[in-house]
């Protein structure tokens, strides 16, 4: 399991919420517009990715499978706390590892919330039985299901330097037929390899096009490119004072719209996250129920910083 903890270079930061290594006051942010809700479905994955934030791999199972039944649990308790929620996020692991992410994704789309499950479209998800699950939700609630793809980079030879050897033909295979089929998908990508953002983007539209994927790859919703976590490097603590230095809300944050339900192992129910970015942070679990949730998040950790207050980013899409 990953240690969620700072790294040396940022030993004597992080230690109090309230309060950072310097004497100021922490920021942190309320849940002021929640819009995403976010279910891990088990950390399990067919894959074992060399620099994994969530260490999934065909092993672990710190996160086990979370239960359709269990989903529903959290659907009821958005309405029971009027929480405007417009979408439901399925990530693992790999979700399709999940054998009920079919009745999961279902739960919420006849609810009328909009869908995106994070997959790499391998083996899992080209299963007959989540093929035949996929084209009947796609039959029944299309245009509010989205697929996202994990595509590290749109150059083979990368994305399988990461994934393994033939990771990427084999994730290709199955965004082709999420494409000859009609599912609306997005990417993910990263910027592991270097290049500006613009030379990225413009390759992955060079990607899209030979195969006639219909994504976008200039909109930072449909191509989310992430910056990588290196836990190695100093960052500064956030304070409150930052948000004017930044010229940055607080409301712009993540964990100002968004929430994380996870099902540790040998736990006898789920737990609510602050954050999709932290799932092994004692800290950042927040109880069992939406109304813990509701708690504001104290920014004491380095990905707090750099991740979503200087990197800015998201991900919902």
């Amino acid at each position: 399991m990953k240690d969620d903890s700072p790294s040396n270079a940022n030993i004597g930061k992080f230690q109090n919420r309230f309060v950072t290594a310097d004497g100021q006051k922490r920021a942190s942010v309320r849940l002021t517009h929640p819009e995403t809700l976010w279910f891990n479905t088990g950390t399990l994955c067919n894959i074992e990715c060399t620099h994994c934030y969530i260490d999934s791999s065909p092993t672990n199972d710190a996160l086990v499978y979370i239960s359709a039944d269990e989903v529903s649990s959290y659907l009821d308790q958005i309405e029971e706390r009027g929480w405007p929620i417009r979408e439901i996020g399925f990530t693992g692991g790999e979700p399709f590892m999940n054998p009920e992410m079919i009745d999961m994704a279902r739960a919420a789309l006849e609810r009328g919330y909009e869908v995106l499950i994070l997959t790499n479209a391998m083996r899992p998800m080209m299963r007959k039985a989540m093929r035949e699950g996929l084209l009947d939700l796609q039959h029944k609630f299309g245009g509010r299901l989205t697929l996202r793809i994990s595509v590290d980079h749109y150059c083979a030879d990368f994305h399988d330097e990461e994934r393994g050897e033939g990771s990427f033909s084999k994730t290709l295979e199955g965004m082709k037929w999420l494409s000859d089929n009609g599912f609306r998908m997005a990417a993910a990508g990263r910027s592991l390899w270097g290049g500006t953002e613009e030379e990225n983007r413009a390759g992955f539209a060079a990607f899209y096009a030979e195969y006639s994927f219909g994504i976008d790859a200039y909109d930072p919703g449909q191509t989310v490119l992430f910056p990588e976590m290196d836990e190695s490097e100093e960052v500064p603590e956030i304070t409150t004072a930052c948000w004017g230095l930044l010229g940055k809300s607080p409301d712009e944050v993540m964990c100002a719209s968004s929430r994380m339900v996870v099902k540790r192992k040998g736990a006898a129910s789920p737990a609510v996250l602050a954050c999709t970015l932290l799932p092994y942070s004692a800290e950042f679990e927040m109880g069992p129920t939406l109304r813990d949730a509701e708690a504001d998040v104290h920014l004491n950790h380095p990905h707090c910083a750099k991740f979503c207050v200087l990197g800015g980013a998201s991900c919902s899409a």
